[in-house]
């Protein structure tokens, strides 16, 4: 991708975050998905980090070789005019100086943002130290590229808990978060988290872009802005929701042996035409 086409998407993606109104974020899993969602209207793609390993043939949770993951994300940033944040898992490397590489090398794949997660195979939680010190690398990676990307860091604590009652799970991640946003973050991402209440005042407590996880029993968008969210990703929900449909057509087919399942509203000519200009 041409550099300066980068930078101008990497500027109109932090340009998106201004918390006038929520950025909602499908996330793709590979070119077709973002293709598709692109021609739906959305303003900007994330990946899934599990879904883009699906689709290369791994488990999440940086199972997936790295040179795998920047082929995938360099394939769906070439897809879409659209600015593209990876999920970056937790940086793909047990250094800072490696999580540094790593960035380095998905970001030359195109991408104008990425997630950082604290959590380790969504099992353990960094020290916030040492979460900071990684997205600190990921911010100097970025300014030594000159790409100013946005970096989404996800706290985990409605993941993984580590044994915290309600009140002592908001402290501290609010502590994650200013940690965070000092060594560099742009945007907070408690993943897990849909309590109204809570929601509200994460956002009065953190004066910075929070971001959400869409899911069943999230409020809906406009409400999520009045509770203060600035941005809102599907996370890994396009991509099961696809999957479960296909898995149940095959199950009709298999056990039925009718074809009506195989009937789609979008259809090869549809995804082709999406294709045309290339």
């Amino acid at each position: 991708m041409d550099k300066q086409v980068q930078v101008e998407r990497a500027v109109r993606f932090r340009a998106l975050h201004d918390r006038r109104q929520v950025l909602l974020l499908p996330n793709a899993w590979d070119a077709g998905s973002a293709r598709a969602f692109a021609d739906l209207g959305f303003s900007a793609i994330a990946t899934t980090s599990a879904g883009v390993a699906w689709s290369l043939g791994y488990a999440d949770g940086e199972r997936t070789p790295l040179a795998e993951v920047v082929g995938a994300t360099r394939r769906i940033a070439h897809a879409t005019a659209l600015p593209v944040s990876a999920d970056f898992e937790s940086g793909y490397g047990e250094t800072p100086a490696a999580v540094a590489a790593s960035v380095r090398a998905v970001i030359e794949a195109g991408v104008a943002g990425i997630n950082l997660e604290d959590g380790v195979r969504h099992a353990t939680l960094r020290e916030v130290e040492d979460a900071a010190e990684r997205i600190a690398a990921a911010r100097a990676a970025a300014q030594a590229l000159g790409v100013p990307i946005v970096i989404n860091a996800r706290i985990d604590l409605w993941l993984i808990g580590a044994g915290a009652n309600a009140a002592e799970r908001f402290d501290e991640a609010v502590r994650r978060a200013h940690a965070y946003l000092a060594a560099g973050a742009d945007c907070i991402y408690p993943i897990g988290l849909a309590d109204r209440n809570t929601i509200a005042a994460l956002t009065a407590a953190i004066d910075a872009p929070l971001n959400v996880g869409a899911r069943p029993d999230l409020p809906d968008l406009a409400e999520l802005g009045r509770l203060g969210v600035a941005r809102v990703s599907t996370a890994t929900r396009l991509a099961t929701l696809a999957l479960s449909a296909a898995r149940e057509a095959a199950r009709a087919l298999r056990s039925g042996g009718r074809f009506d399942v195989l009937d789609a509203p979008f259809g090869y000519t549809d995804m082709q035409q999406l294709f045309a200009h290339d």
